[in-house]
């Protein structure tokens, strides 16, 4: 019914450094110095950066020797803030603050769910720093056609009345908080409705039965994007995390391919 983006398992990681915002919040992240073009993880909804697909991309780029980050929204991992309190507009702003402050140079963008929407979002904001996208899933305005769209109108009055409302959830004992402000602002922030003026290459990989965010959700991205450059890669027995052995390898290639043509 809902969109779940699950934490993979992953084991105990390094302590995490720590940007600073301006307004006291803080985000904790993980970098890796190297050769360019980097690599920029975006986890997914509910997600953080010790998961499975951000942990194999972080072993990648250390034997490629290229430049890596992964880092925590607010309201996720060890990063600061509440969950209630976050939106998506304000985790477009830490992916900007992190690429602004913590990269240099070309960036591949990786988003991983939510995190594609985010990954999108961020290339519209900083063209000239992205080298190339790659979507796992993707599931550009999410908070709309893939919550809203699916609640049952007893769960809209709550969230419209209460402000928010809590939904059991397979991978959470606690489920998963949707709140009103995350839903307005989702709506700030659509792109599926029109045009999308993404120029760069751009990679979107998908398994066939993912429960949570269509396979056919990639194959209208594909068509708004403005690239033409731009490839859908289907996994028929693939399910929304796409975190097999094969799942992984697949994803490590694509961003090879990305990498590769943007290599100087």
């Amino acid at each position: 019914m809902i969109l779940k983006s699950t934490p993979d398992a992953a084991q105990p990681d390094r302590p995490a450094a720590i940007l600073a915002r301006e307004d006291g919040a803080t985000i904790a992240y993980h970098r890796r110095t190297g050769r360019s073009p980097g690599v920029v993880f975006l986890g997914g909804f509910m997600s953080d950066m010790t998961g499975t697909k951000a942990r194999t991309l972080d072993a990648f780029c250390a034997a490629r020797g290229q430049a890596y980050l992964r880092f925590d929204y607010f309201g996720h991992g060890v990063s600061s803030g509440r969950f209630a309190d976050a939106t998506v507009g304000r985790w477009k702003e830490d992916a900007l603050a992190a690429i602004d402050q913590l990269t240099e140079g070309p960036q591949v963008l990786v988003g991983s769910s939510l995190g594609g929407w985010l990954m999108l979002l961020t290339a519209l904001a900083r063209p000239q720093r992205i080298a190339g996208l790659l979507g796992i899933a993707a599931a550009p305005d999410a908070t709309e056609d893939l919550m809203w769209a699916r609640f049952p109108p007893a769960v809209r009055d709550e969230i419209m009345r209460a402000g928010a409302a809590r939904l059991p959830s397979e991978y959470s004992p606690d489920g998963y908080l949707f709140t009103r402000k995350l839903i307005e602002d989702g709506r700030r922030h659509l792109l599926m409705r029109g045009p999308i003026p993404v120029a760069c290459p751009v990679r979107l990989l998908h398994g066939m039965k993912d429960p949570d965010v269509p396979w056919q959700t990639s194959l209208a991205l594909a068509e708004r994007l403005a690239s033409r450059d731009v490839e859908v890669t289907l996994v028929k027995d693939g399910d929304h995390r796409l975190s097999t052995e094969s799942d992984l390898a697949l994803l490590t290639r694509m961003v090879a391919t990305l990498l590769d043509r943007a290599a100087p």
